[in-house]
């Protein structure tokens, strides 16, 4: 029988809305250092997020464009440009521009008082991963965390499931007792092709994505009294208290498939 032993957290979009008014400008002020005549609109931005990773969005985006062919070193120019937008999102992350979506800081908590394993699996760069979770929990939070995986420590990026194959080992714990806390449809396919639970909460650019297969989709983890989340999908035969509690977690693990 399933039962919780650990919760895996994706950080963009889950752990704290990066995506949006961190990735996408640094990366916008990273090609106007380069003298590269590209922009990306939040629209635009949303649209390659279906892409994952960064280098690997670039490199989309050159290619679906044309540009591409107007690089002599396509390969050197995104990993330069990708380097710089690191450090320039790292300084946005130290300006303090970047806050936790609501309910994580609390359900991390309870994770770790349940002395349930926490881990965080993420497409982005190794060193703004951790930079962000020490800034915003603390080096005593941080080191709550058991496993870290981001970057490319794989090969392949989500939705295929490397990532959450790699951390499941990492972590010592079969699949059928880890919960994934993810907001888009590719890590939704990662976590299922891993075989796990998964739960999604999505924000503006991933409300309108296909989350069929999702144990339970919503709308933020939730903090009574400030932000109540609300079901979307998924929750049938499920007590439910207006925000994700560890209690709600193992029901989650425990439900029929």
């Amino acid at each position: 029988m399933a039962e919780l032993e650990a919760v895996i957290f994706d950080q963009d979009g889950v752990i704290a809305d990066t995506e949006r008014d961190g990735h996408r400008v640094a990366f916008n002020r990273a090609f106007k250092e380069f003298n590269l005549n590209i922009e990306w609109g939040v629209k635009t931005y949303g649209e390659l997020l279906k892409v994952g990773g960064g280098k690997e969005r670039m490199r989309h985006y050159l290619i679906r464009e044309g540009l591409d062919k107007n690089i002599e070193d396509v390969d050197t120019l995104i990993k330069e440009v990708h380097k710089r937008k690191t450090e320039i999102f790292m300084e946005i992350i130290g300006e303090g521009q970047m806050g936790l979506r609501p309910g994580v800081a609390r359900l991390v908590r309870e994770c770790h008082d349940a002395n349930l394993k926490l881990a965080v699996c993420s497409t982005a760069n190794e060193r703004a991963v951790n930079t962000l979770l020490r800034t915003l929990f603390g080096e005593k939070g941080y080191g709550w965390f058991d496993v870290i995986l981001a970057g490319d420590i794989v090969r392949a990026k989500k939705p295929d499931p490397e990532i959450y194959n790699l951390a499941k080992e990492k972590l010592a714990v079969s699949s059928i007792n880890c919960v994934v806390i993810e907001d888009n449809r590719n890590g939704l396919l990662a976590a299922k092709g891993a075989g796990m639970r998964c739960i999604i909460t999505v924000n503006s650019y991933t409300q309108s994505e296909d989350f069929s297969g999702a144990d339970l989709v919503i709308t933020s983890l939730g903090d009574v009294g400030r932000d109540k989340t609300e079901i979307l999908a998924g929750g049938k035969n499920l007590t439910f208290e207006g925000q994700i509690t560890v209690s709600l977690l193992r029901q989650v693990i425990g439900k029929e498939k």
